[in-house]
């Protein structure tokens, strides 16, 4: 059960430093400074979370990502393509990032309703809670833009 957990845990944690990436870019492209100074924010608080999964890796004599998913990756050159073709604005950015958050809190709820281990469920169900307040958060801000 042990590797079984580590590799939970690291698919968490490259998918988690695909989050960060996206909030990055995310406020580098976004017109307005609110949406910048919280997407900074939030990659800061995926960050963070990212390396408390990372000592939890450690903990298990894993060695934890440094680096995004090969899809989180593919994802963003898409993203990048797509922009230089239609633009970006700020409603677009919230409707991606949403769908982002959307395929991340999908990818906890799966962690947390596989086998793990007593502590590690704890470690990724912490992980969850801000994960799902990040995604709340997004979809409110994209509910309140289409009105």
């Amino acid at each position: 059960m042990a590797d079984s957990n580590v590799a939970t845990l690291e698919t968490l944690t490259s998918t988690l430093i695909d989050s960060v990436n996206g909030y990055r870019d995310a406020a580098a492209d976004a017109e307005g400074h609110q949406f910048q100074q919280l997407f900074r924010e939030m990659a800061d608080e995926r960050s963070q979370i990212a390396e408390d999964l990372r000592s939890e890796i450690r903990r298990l004599g894993g060695n934890p990502p440094d680096d995004g998913s090969f899809l989180g990756k593919t994802h963003q050159r898409f993203m990048d393509l797509k922009a230089a073709i239609t633009g970006r604005d700020d409603k677009a950015i919230i409707n991606e990032v949403e769908r982002g958050e959307d395929y991340l809190k999908d990818k906890f709820e799966t962690a947390l309703n596989s086998d793990s281990d007593p502590q590690v469920r704890s470690v990724i169900e912490h992980a969850y809670q801000s994960v799902r307040r990040g995604h709340d958060r997004v979809r409110d801000i994209k509910h309140g833009l289409e009105v």
